[in-house]
């Protein structure tokens, strides 16, 4: 609503009512404490900024933590949280735009005291880092993100390595301070992939671990350099509290005050290993290897067994493939779990499930053998990290194709 407007709706107001005196008093009140919000801010000198870090959670999306930026003036009784980690559920065609990579996340602004109740009641600890600047780079941070919380401003594409809740903080720092910031790399101590820095707060053997190990392609399987190791919040933290900020003669760090302002109670996680990945894929496995030893014990073959694995590993397939073409998604390239969830076995379904399969069938099989054991090779070579839950159910794959190459050698 702009002055113009608020004018004629409270003019409105006061032809309704018998005081004008009062009336006009209570629209001069109101007008003042519109124009004094529409104002810039400016901050005190006893203003701080900060970076927030708070720990993982319990649910999957929470365990690698999360970063915001916390701006207090008591003089000026603002005590707020600038929280870029937020996105809409309510988002037209939320579920697709999320799969195809398109789902747009935001700036929030809140006050600090429900934000940390949020935090602590999840028992996750909180950390604060107090930056040391000057009153001008305190005000021109400050404006940046009053100007980026603007709603033609806050959205974002949000993409999990390179631009996300734990990036921007890094990001909105050097966009602002420029030159006079610089970050150190002797924070990291260990050379790791995505890959493996993503396992480093997932369990291996987690539903969520190992759905994201098929999801991903080749791409996470490199080594990523200090500055990528911002995308987790732990690092953001590790990386601010090594950085300078230039002060002409001499540099001065960057943090100059950490505060711990919540201490969680670590609670052990209790995993139970019969409802694991490795636990099912095992079980599965165990079914296939045992249809498959009843079959070459009576020379005969469970084409329902085999219709399973075709249909089953060709949808996934698909999936793959559209996580890695039609999406933009930049973890879910050079997907090579396509060679053993082929999209080509959805085309030989009805062909796998006759009773007779035709002789050339036998070629598709020899095809699946090669991609398996280019998988073996592929994993070796760290060229691709395959989920560990997996090599059960690869395993059995493996011989169940060449009991089908045998069996079709016999037919023809």
């Amino acid at each position: 609503m702009n002055t113009i407007t608020l004018y004629k709706s409270f003019m409105a107001f006061f032809k309704m009512k018998k005081n004008h005196s009062f009336s006009l008093l209570f629209f001069f009140l109101i007008f003042s404490i519109y124009s004094i919000d529409a104002q810039e801010i400016t901050l005190s000198e006893t203003a701080e900024i900060s970076i927030l870090t708070m720990g993982p959670g319990d649910v999957l999306n929470d365990s690698f933590g999360h970063s915001a930026f916390r701006v207090i003036d008591a003089n000026q009784n603002i005590d707020v949280v600038y929280n870029y980690g937020v996105f809409d559920f309510n988002t037209p065609n939320f579920y697709l735009k999320f799969a195809q990579g398109k789902l747009l996340y935001k700036l929030d602004r809140n006050n600090f005291t429900p934000f940390y109740n949020y935090y602590s009641k999840q028992n996750r600890w909180i950390k604060e880092q107090v930056l040391n600047l000057s009153p001008s780079e305190k005000q021109e941070v400050f404006n940046f993100l009053q100007n980026n919380y603007k709603p033609e401003n806050r959205d974002y594409k949000y993409d999990f390595f390179f631009d996300n809740c734990a990036t921007k903080m890094r990001d909105v720092l050097v966009t602002v301070l420029k030159d006079k910031i610089s970050y150190k790399d002797d924070f990291v101590e260990t050379s790791y992939t995505f890959r493996e820095l993503i396992q480093k707060n997932v369990d291996w053997n987690s539903w969520g671990s190992f759905g994201m190990d098929i999801a991903i392609g080749a791409v996470v399987d490199r080594k990523a350099t200090p500055w990528e190791y911002q995308f987790l919040p732990e690092y953001v933290f590790k990386a601010a509290d090594k950085a300078n900020l230039n002060r002409g003669q001499e540099d001065a760090p960057l943090v100059k005050n950490t505060i711990v302002l919540f201490e969680n109670s670590p609670k052990e996680k209790i995993a139970n290993f019969f409802t694991s990945p490795l636990f099912i894929m095992g079980l599965l496995a165990f079914i296939i290897l045992g249809i498959t030893y009843k079959d070459y014990k009576s020379n005969s073959r469970n084409r329902w067994l085999d219709v399973t694995i075709y249909s089953i590993t060709g949808v996934i397939g698909v999936l793959l493939l559209f996580l890695w073409f039609a999406t933009d998604h930049s973890t879910t390239h050079n997907n090579y779990n396509l060679l053993w969830a082929s999209p080509l076995s959805l085309l030989f379904v009805v062909a796998i499930a006759k009773k007779t399969p035709k002789p050339w069938l036998k070629r598709f099989v020899v095809f699946q053998i090669l991609m398996l054991v280019l998988i073996g090779i592929h994993w070796m070579t760290s060229v691709q990290i395959f989920a560990l839950g997996l090599t059960p159910i690869l395993l059995a794959f493996l011989v169940r194709y060449f009991y089908l190459m045998k069996f079709l050698s016999k037919k023809a």
